[in-house]
């Protein structure tokens, strides 16, 4: 409010100089001593103003970005901290999106709320009181009226244009959603031809967004019209009281300066005032879905001081004790499942698909709870330990091991994040990966792609059993760890893994019952029941014994593709042909079954 003042000051004196109102001899040096005054102050006023305002938007942009970073890695390690049931059902790119746009949110109100509403009314209240003290009711009247004016029809036409934003934020949303959704599902597209679907899939939004866009840039350009269209009326308003009041001798042409100033100076501020309402608004509305991401509960609860749970390799017993589990309401998948895993021995669940082999696997991580029954580790009901040193005694191999977008190093170290160089790369030789790593572009830092995508199937098979070696838990969990793989690779690693899982506890979720002939135990689910158990030879000679249907099938296969690609070309096989001959018999005879029992 002092630069209207300033420039007041300086009109008046240069008029009163033009005017010869002083005394000739030294009028014209004292009046043009003081008019240069007034504009060097008027000058010095701006520069401060512009200073004072860059030091605040700096102390401010500090204390912002401090508070957005708290609030931005909170969301983060919540949405990391909720069960699997939220982020099966998530959506990556809507979510993303959400966290970037209330974080900027949160921002934008604190700017708005300190920096633009606040300093705004403050300083519309001291205009009206400075015209009413300086120039009388009616200017303060005018300026008020104008102000008033201004400030409802901005926000009734704001309000009307939200529903165009919120419009065109859904559809951002939508359309962000199916890119990422469609890139991330590149082969797939791609299998079945499906490329131009997609883009006109992801038009479909876009078309929906430019509408919405459309709609909003033309009633912003109404907003902007209809708020210079009151201001000026105002302004012509306000500036035809004061020619009045020069004509009357009640004031002079510095006021006149001074009234214009005053108003004018609330123009940049009022301008902005539509903006900032829209936009606080809608950062109300990020803000409130960022803070319901907050608000959103897991289901898997950690009690209060929940003792770390204790557990050696040498006392790492599993006990699932009539556990009851569905994942939907009215469809069992287990149906009072109780088996026990000695610590330090081999166990094994096999089992038709959907009979609740994986399950077992994230009941025992947490990220599902039974709804009866209860799991014990050494002892230690699950639910009644922390949820970080339960996690921590349990290393799984999934069978579908996504990586991260980043060197094959990092994913293998990404086990246990403290490790040496040399401990990656010994963990690496005992997954069979050191050798193949070596022949890569880049060695250890050659780049796996976004899920691992630039590897093959077993590559990233064995960057999953390499870290989880490297994690080193006293117990193992393998879902179907090897089923990538071709025989010579897995026997590789199935010599590499026993010696792993020797004298630790472990428990194999198997398909291939090739692999787990060696268990100490093997217990076969049907229906969500237990409906067998006991050791592979005990299970063969089991008369009706399902494990026994479970591995004729898979060997007949085996055997009727083996003996179809050894049929005889000729009646006369030639010297190479025999060998290649004996060697399929030699096959054959080893996958029918093992020396040490009845296959």
């Amino acid at each position: 409010a002092l630069l209207p003042f300033m420039f007041k000051y300086a009109v008046d004196e240069l008029n009163q100089m033009s005017g010869h109102m002083l005394n000739l001899n030294d009028a014209p040096s004292t009046v043009a001593t003081m008019a240069t005054a007034m504009l060097i102050g008027y000058g010095v006023s701006r520069t401060c103003s512009a200073l004072f305002n860059e030091l605040r938007n700096t102390v401010f942009g500090k204390v912002a970005q401090s508070s957005i970073r708290r609030i931005a890695k909170n969301v983060f390690l919540h949405l990391h901290n909720l069960d699997l049931g939220f982020h099966l059902s998530r959506q990556t790119g809507a979510l993303s999106k959400a966290i970037d746009r209330g974080t900027r949110g949160i921002s934008f109100v604190l700017s708005a709320l300190v920096f633009n509403l606040g300093p705004t009314v403050f300083e519309m209240g001291l205009v009206s009181a400075i015209l009413y003290h300086k120039c009388g009711g009616q200017f303060a009247a005018v300026a008020l009226g104008t102000l008033s004016a201004y400030t409802l029809f901005t926000i009734l036409v704001t309000q009307w244009r939200t529903q165009f934003r919120i419009e065109m934020n859904k559809a951002d949303n939508a359309a962000g959603n199916a890119a990422i959704d469609s890139l991330l599902n590149y082969e797939t597209v791609k299998y079945f031809n499906n490329e131009r679907y997609e883009a006109e899939r992801y038009d479909e939004f876009l078309k929906i967004y430019e509408s919405s866009s459309l709609k909003t840039t033309s009633t912003l350009a109404m907003l902007n019209f209809g708020q210079n269209a009151i201001f000026s009326v105002g302004l012509t308003a306000i500036m035809l009281l004061a020619s009045k009041s020069i004509t009357a001798g009640t004031m002079t042409v510095g006021d006149l300066v001074m009234v214009n100033g005053l108003l004018f100076q609330l123009s940049l501020p009022l301008n902005f005032l539509g903006t900032v309402y829209r936009e606080t608004r809608q950062a109300l509305i990020d803000m409130n879905t960022l803070f319901t991401l907050l608000s959103v509960d897991t289901k898997i609860k950690e009690r209060n001081l929940a003792p770390p749970l204790r557990v050696t390799p040498q006392d790492a017993t599993i006990r699932f004790e009539d556990v009851y589990f569905e994942y939907l309401e009215g469809q069992k998948v287990l149906n009072g499942v109780s088996f026990e895993v000695p610590a330090g021995k081999k166990v094994a669940i096999v089992g038709g698909s959907g009979s609740g082999k994986s399950t077992v696997v994230r009941l025992l991580f947490r990220f599902y709870e039974p709804q009866r029954g209860n799991i014990y580790i050494a002892g230690q009901n699950i639910r009644d330990v922390s949820l970080d040193s339960l996690r921590k005694a349990l290393g799984v191999v999934p069978q579908d091991a996504v990586l991260f977008h980043n060197t094959i190093f990092y994913n293998l170290q990404y086990g246990n994040i403290h490790a040496t160089p040399e401990e990656v790369y010994q963990v690496a030789r005992l997954a069979g990966l050191h050798d193949a790593i070596l022949r890569m572009p880049h060695g250890y830092d050659t780049q796996v792609g976004e899920r691992g995508l630039k590897l093959s199937g077993g590559e990233k098979q064995r960057v999953a059993i390499a870290r989880s070696i490297l994690k080193n838990p006293p117990i193992l969990l393998y879902d179907e760890a090897t089923s990538s793989l071709d025989s010579i690779t897995e026997e590789n690693i199935l010599s590499s893994m026993r010696e792993m899982v020797k004298d630790r506890t472990s428990l194999f979720i198997a398909h291939r019952l090739s692999t787990i002939v060696d268990a100490d135990e093997i217990i076969v689910l049907s229906q969500g029941k237990v409906a067998e158990r006991g050791s592979h030879r005990t299970l063969l000679s089991t008369p009706g014994s399902l494990y026994a249907e479970l591995w004729n099938a898979q060997n007949s296969k085996i055997l009727n593709s083996a003996k179809s690609s050894a049929e005889p070309p000729a009646e006369r096989l030639s010297q190479k042909e025999e060998e290649r001959k004996k060697l399929q018999e030699e096959i054959l005879n080893s996958v029918k079954g093992c020396g040490n029992c009845s296959c």
